[in-house]
């Protein structure tokens, strides 16, 4: 993620600013890139926070529009954790329109949000037809960390949900291609195998042994669609990381230059190289503070492939390129 210029005065702004150091009112506007201070702003500003313009007075945001379902404000915490599932939504979208997918110019259709609370049972989260369902309890550190350990997850964020369920998204817009559904069943699988059925066995048995040769992760095994939201996911991981790196001002010899742009690069497997060099660094850092790992994973030959093909795509798919 870019660190934004202030437009009202000295010093620079963060992606989730709704004002300046001096307190101006400021909003992202995600199709300049820029931080602007003046109105309209997005109708859930005062509400859960968004920073975001609105394309007209009392209107959503771009990103606010695409909820269709927003969770019951009875349950409790509901409109917290749904203001920080809509933070990281938005974090995620503008990740992907550095590639032009869900802006003006993508000719496509967005993704809509079903973001539900949870009441005494859980949500399912999930993708189908181009509805996005998440869970809002899942910011909720408690929880997270419950679940994360109790399905022995290296990982889990809000922003990881959202990289993974919008790209089930974006499979099914893909698929819409004459081009890709063959070229995807070669390198990933056929998805046309049971879903539920291969669900049901990977939580009953468990992945493979030899899971870490072909996966990102032991989830990915599960099934083809899994394994492409998956890798899609951890590509987004990757170039936001090596894109925050650099616009922040840090160096590293694995660098190109300061002026290289991640999401601009054509080379799927320079950035993976120079992306994970980069985490074993910051996983260095983390460990002085005690902290977990920031980028937890082992990126295998096979799983490094699966990287270029899902970027070969998702830089050229929302232009039909």
């Amino acid at each position: 993620m870019r660190v934004f210029t202030n437009p009202v005065g000295a010093g620079s702004l963060w992606f989730d600013n709704l004002s300046t150091a001096d307190g101006t009112p400021v909003a992202y506007d995600p199709q300049a890139r820029a931080f602007l201070p003046t109105p309209p702003f997005c109708a859930n500003r005062d509400r859960i926070g968004c920073n975001w313009i609105a394309p007209e007075p009392g209107a959503f945001c771009r990103s606010c529009a695409m909820t269709a379902l927003a969770p019951d404000p009875t349950i409790p915490d509901a409109i917290p954790n749904w203001a920080k599932t809509e933070a990281a939504k938005r974090w995620a979208l503008d990740n992907l329109g550095r590639w032009h997918w869900f802006r003006p110019e993508d000719p496509g259709a967005p993704p809509v949000f079903h973001l539900l609370a949870e009441g005494p049972t859980p949500v399912p989260m999930g993708h189908a037809q181009g509805v996005v369902t998440i869970s809002v309890a899942e910011v909720d550190p408690i929880l997270v960390t419950t679940r994360r350990e109790a399905l022995q997850e290296p990982y889990r964020t809000m922003i990881g949900h959202m990289r993974h369920e919008i790209s089930h998204m974006l499979w099914w817009r893909l698929s819409l291609r004459e081009d890709f559904l063959d070229a995807f069943r070669a390198m990933f699988g056929d998805e046309r195998i049971d879903y539920p059925a291969a669900l049901q066995y990977h939580y009953e048995n468990g992945p493979p042994a030899e899971w870490r040769q072909y996966y990102l992760t032991s989830y990915a095994s599960a099934h083809p669609h899994e394994d492409w939201a998956e890798t899609a996911a951890h590509l987004l991981h990757l170039t936001d990381i090596a894109d925050s790196f650099v616009a922040t001002g840090l160096s590293s010899s694995e660098i190109p230059g300061p002026d290289w742009d991640p999401y601009a690069e054509p080379d799927a497997r320079r950035l993976v190289n120079i992306a994970g060099a980069l985490t074993v660094g910051v996983n260095h850092v983390n460990r002085s503070m005690g902290l977990a790992d920031l980028y937890p994973f082992v990126l295998s030959e096979h799983a490094r492939n699966k990287l270029a093909f899902v970027h070969d795509w998702l830089r050229r798919g929302a232009l039909g390129l």
